[in-house]
């Protein structure tokens, strides 16, 4: 049973190579066609050789026909010419000859069987209505023909009356002897292009598969680390587009394995940072024994920034992998959007005040949205901070809350030393950081935009960024007034 099942899904699985499915393709679009066109051609053969022994059965029995009209034949059955015509053409064509009278009498039959019978059949009876009958039975591999023995009319359209019927079956065995012959020839012609149509298509399939085989052992070896270098298969199109593609990924690939062992070297540095001051102010209270109250109030201030600072970086660490794991879950709500960025910006006019940067925020009309009131904060508290840390003693930041029948936009412009254009893609990647040495001068992490765009995105939101060096920097933020999932 389990040998079964392991076989089953064997099968299944080789029906999922592409090798095996273009193999498959080209047999089917090798054999099938071969198969049809023997089918038809057979078929259209036998068709055509009955039609013409028809036409040349019938030709013959019309002359017989007028031969026995004119020997007076249904009244006088002694004529020998007549007898021998009837007699050869049953034994040319393999077949029987009746000869039927007006009274449906049997007045002759090559066979010399059914003499002085009488035929009442619907063939019989149509030939009497002056029909020519003619049936064709390819299973037992005979034709039928009744045809109305009646004298020629010289007058156009005058019908003279049936004296009687000449009423045959003309064996077909030598048209299907030549159909089996033939089948036997093509059959074997089949088989022949059958095992060319294997070989070839074996060998296509494989030759076509040989650049993907190509892209996946470059692959490999950039997966095993034995080359850095891009990949390249120019052999197809399709295999350049997946290269082309791989290629870029193993770019941000690489970028983001940077920015990672900067942040672990950044983060290290930043958290290592505060202990170490707080470390040595510890022990320099220590070891003085006789320290005064204001020294040690001046300490521990010291201290209590430190661990703010630290406390700060961890927020953020945190921040990020909390909006990791529950990235989707939004606890939606009306929220007044004016309100919220005016709270937002007193708690952050203080540390502007201790730069000298002016804070201003701009509402041109009420804004009520449903959004995640404390991501939603998260987000904008970042953009505004950044906003402060990265702008120059005396400068400015303008806050501007807009809306319209679909979206509120939020504006965070700043007087502040600008980003290059270049770093626009990247700034939002998690740990990344524009200018490395005045982020660690200021406590950065690198988290903040990181933070902030998966906040927006997660609101089917958009941020976009446009800044000039040394100048100042705009995000404008739009962020859907109703929430949809």
């Amino acid at each position: 049973m389990w040998k079964r099942v392991k076989d089953r899904i064997a099968r299944l699985s080789l029906l999922r190579s592409l090798r095996v499915r273009i193999f498959l393709l080209l047999v089917i679009m090798g054999i099938i066609p071969g198969i049809v066109i023997r089918v038809v051609l057979l078929h259209n053969y036998e068709e055509r050789a009955v039609n013409v022994r028809i036409s040349e059965v019938s030709n013959q029995f019309k002359i017989i026909a007028n031969h026995l009209i004119h020997y007076n034949y249904l009244q006088d059955t002694s004529s020998e010419v007549i007898n021998a015509e009837l007699d050869q053409i049953a034994t040319l064509y393999d077949g029987r000859v009746l000869i039927i009278n007006n009274s449906f009498r049997v007045i002759k039959d090559t066979y010399g069987i059914s003499e002085g019978k009488t035929i009442i059949s619907e063939e019989v009876m149509r030939c009497f209505k002056g029909e020519n009958i003619t049936y064709y039975d390819s299973e037992e591999g005979f034709i039928e023909m009744a045809i109305p023995i009646q004298r020629v009319s010289q007058e156009k359209g005058a019908d003279m009356p049936v004296q009687g019927v000449l009423l045959s079956s003309i064996s077909t065995d030598t048209i299907e002897l030549t159909i089996n012959i033939l089948e036997k020839k093509a059959f074997l012609l089949e088989v022949v292009m059958a095992l060319l149509i294997l070989a070839t298509s074996s060998a296509v399939s494989y030759f076509l598969l040989v650049p993907f085989h190509k892209v996946t052992r470059a692959i490999s070896e950039v997966k095993e680390g034995y080359t850095d270098d891009a990949l390249s298969v120019p052999d197809y199109e399709e295999t350049e587009h997946i290269v082309d593609a791989f290629n870029q990924v193993l770019v941000r690939l690489r970028t983001l394995d940077q920015s990672r062992q900067e942040f672990v070297s950044n983060v290290s540095h930043e958290l290592k940072t505060p202990l170490a001051s707080m470390k040595v102010l510890a022990d320099s209270l220590l070891m003085q024994e006789d320290a005064s109250l204001e020294l040690y109030q001046e300490f521990m201030t010291d201290i209590a920034e430190e661990i703010e600072r630290e406390n700060k970086i961890i927020n953020d660490l945190l921040s990020l992998v909390k909006l990791d794991k529950t990235n989707g879950e939004l606890n939606i709500s009306t929220v007044d959007i004016n309100e919220l960025l005016e709270l937002l910006m007193k708690r952050l006019r203080p540390i502007a005040q201790k730069q000298n940067i002016e804070v201003v925020l701009e509402s041109n009309r009420p804004v009520t949205a449903e959004v995640d009131e404390v991501k939603i904060t998260l987000a904008l508290t970042n953009l505004v901070e950044n906003a402060i840390k990265y702008n120059r003693q005396n400068g400015w930041v303008r806050v501007t809350l807009d809306a319209d029948h679909q979206f509120f936009s939020v504006s965070v412009e700043d007087s502040g030393v600008g980003i290059p254009e270049s770093e626009y893609e990247q700034i939002y990647e998690r740990f990344y950081r524009v200018d490395k040495s005045h982020s660690r001068e200021i406590g950065g992490t690198g988290l903040g935009l990181a933070i902030t765009r998966n906040v927006i995105l997660m609101h089917r939101g958009s941020i976009q960024v446009s800044s000039v060096e040394q100048e100042g920097t705009t995000f404008l933020v739009k962020i859907p007034l109703t929430y949809s999932k």
